[in-house]
């Protein structure tokens, strides 16, 4: 039976080599990837650290980021792309809920480390 009796297109699927792809550019992305996911997380740590916020706050935060590592979650991890977005949301959310306790240090400590941790310039 030829191609054309089918209902199914015939693909020519053809596999990358490593070379074809732009690895500096997919790393760059990643890096950026990164960078958006981890600044949400990286500021509620630095409000748990920070003395300054009120214990509450604190124990708020804690359970935002106890959530972030327990491996049961709404959406699990391992699902690509859908798989953080429940952890993301929590976390902004928690951001949202503790604002007023979001100083320019805090946030000023949260941008050093990630620039530390997610560098743009590799």
């Amino acid at each position: 039976m030829d191609a054309s009796a089918t209902d199914a297109p015939v693909v020519d699927a053809q596999v990358l080599e490593s070379t074809e792809v732009n690895e500096v550019v997919l790393l760059k992305l990643l890096r950026r990837a990164g960078r958006t996911l981890a600044r949400p997380a990286l500021e509620c740590l630095e409000l748990l650290l920070d003395p300054q916020t009120p214990a509450p706050a604190k124990l708020t935060v804690l359970a935002a980021l106890t959530y972030l590592l327990v491996p049961l979650d709404l959406i699990p991890d391992f699902i690509p792309a859908a798989g953080f977005s429940d952890d993301l949301v929590a976390v902004t959310a928690l951001l949202g809920l503790c604002s007023r306790h979001r100083t320019p240090a805090v946030q000023l400590r949260a941008q050093r480390r990630l620039d530390q941790w997610f560098p743009l310039n590799r």
